[in-house]
């Protein structure tokens, strides 16, 4: 199995080489500032293991009790007695904080933000009284400078972990100042296996055996590979998967994309036939208006007819020449015979009768006036009744007005003119 670390110089993989043998293991780590990012004890914490996270800094204490709710979280600092200690923190840069006020004072020296907090100090004899009921596996000390003052609040003779990985250099520096603490750690019977450039390894004394697997760096027989890497490869495999996927949501894509333009293609073909009702529509409406006067001219002409037949039949003179007109359909619906003849004398009859009387028969000729044809068949019969002739010097009097005198052609030629003048 590949081991993933996550230490900023695999102090996790020789940790790993040397106790990869022991089944959920316990661990303490001290200034363990983040729970991944540099973190010593995340690949064990991963492999099943538990301990003691102790981060003096808040900001950092919530991330842990969320990544690390095996473990037993602590928001303090260590040192060589109980109380409160000035907690420098640089919020510029990860993992620089320190208790100490020389580290600190260099810190600004070199334009670096610091910031003081106050934290709770607590020995770490005291937490591990508190905590521990088992095997220390491995103690990690890492404060920025203060390594001496925490191991002089550690009873290293009750409280025995199995090693020891203590950062020997100045911070940010490649300056040893192992000889500051080593005297607190060596007499308690603990053995120097190996300096990792950063970081001092000691096993205790009844452990001796582990000491072969600390002689060397971490190298390529610890088949190992850094988080960040590990990172980088689950993305290319991801990266990989969705790429072979990508045919396939091509296509998809495709398919929606001619979905979408046939979808589209329909509504503007829609859209073109909904124009095109509106337009019938409109040429419908135009029509029916067109119908709607239309109806009404014709039903206000039909009323106006109406108005004017009604007006004539009311008329005298419709009234007058009702019997005229019966008598005229009559001989039409008669032809020759006897019915025809007795008819013939009978007018005649009637006309003699009509000559005796001379108001009467000037009213009957005005109002033949208007019925030119009845008219002319009238005076022809009243002309034959009486032999008259038309002479040759009344070539411009009607024919039916010759048998007239003069006096009643003047008046009836009066009369005819007031009836056609307009």
């Amino acid at each position: 199995m590949t081991f993933i670390s996550y230490a900023q110089n695999f102090e996790d993989v020789l940790l790993w080489r040397a106790l990869k043998h022991v089944p959920q293991g316990f661990y303490i780590d001290v200034g363990a500032n983040d729970p991944e990012e540099h973190s010593v004890t995340k690949a064990f914490y991963d492999a099943g293991w538990h301990g003691i996270n102790i981060e003096p800094m808040p900001s950092y204490h919530q991330t842990f009790l969320e990544q690390r709710p095996r473990d037993i979280n602590l928001a303090v600092a260590c040192g060589a007695e109980e109380g409160t200690i000035t907690l420098f923190d640089t919020p510029a840069i990860n993992g620089w904080a320190s208790t100490d006020a020389a580290t600190a004072l260099a810190h600004r020296a070199e334009g670096v933000e610091v910031v003081e907090v106050a934290v709770p100090l607590r020995t770490l004899a005291g937490i591990c009284a508190e905590y521990v009921t088992g095997d220390i596996h491995f103690l990690k000390i890492d404060v920025e400078g203060f390594e001496g003052e925490v191991l002089r609040g550690m009873d290293l003779a009750r409280w025995r972990p199995w090693i020891l990985a203590i950062e020997a250099t100045l911070p940010n520096s490649r300056v040893t100042v192992h000889e500051q603490w080593e005297p607190l750690v060596t007499p308690h019977d603990y053995h120097f296996a190996y300096f990792d450039g950063l970081n001092r390894y000691y096993v205790a004394g009844e452990r001796r055996e582990l000491l072969a697997a600390l002689t060397v760096q971490a190298n390529v027989f610890d088949e190992f590979i850094t988080h960040h890497l590990d990172k980088a490869w689950d993305a290319g495999r991801r990266a990989n998967e969705v790429a072979a996927q990508l045919p396939a949501v091509a296509a998809e894509r495709d398919a929606a994309l001619a979905q979408a333009a046939d979808a589209e293609q329909r509504f503007r073909t829609a859209a073109a036939a909904l124009r095109e009702a509106e337009r019938v529509n409109l040429v419908i409406q135009e029509h029916a208006d067109t119908a709607e006067i239309a109806r009404r001219e014709t039903a206000a002409w039909a009323e106006q007819l109406a108005g004017q037949l009604d007006a004539t039949h009311a008329s005298t003179s419709w009234r007058i020449t009702k019997p005229l007109r019966l008598a005229g359909r009559i001989a039409q619906r008669i032809r020759g015979g006897a019915v025809q003849r007795v008819l013939g004398r009978q007018a005649r009859k009637g006309l003699r009768w009509l000559a005796g009387r001379q108001a009467l028969r000037r009213a009957v000729f005005r109002v033949l006036l208007h019925f030119p044809a009845l008219e002319q068949r009238v005076l022809a019969a009243w002309s034959r009744m009486r032999d008259v002739q038309a002479a040759p010097q009344h070539a411009d009097v009607p024919p039916g007005q010759v048998h007239m005198p003069q006096p009643v052609r003047k008046v009836l030629g009066d009369l005819q003119r007031l009836h056609t003048k307009p």
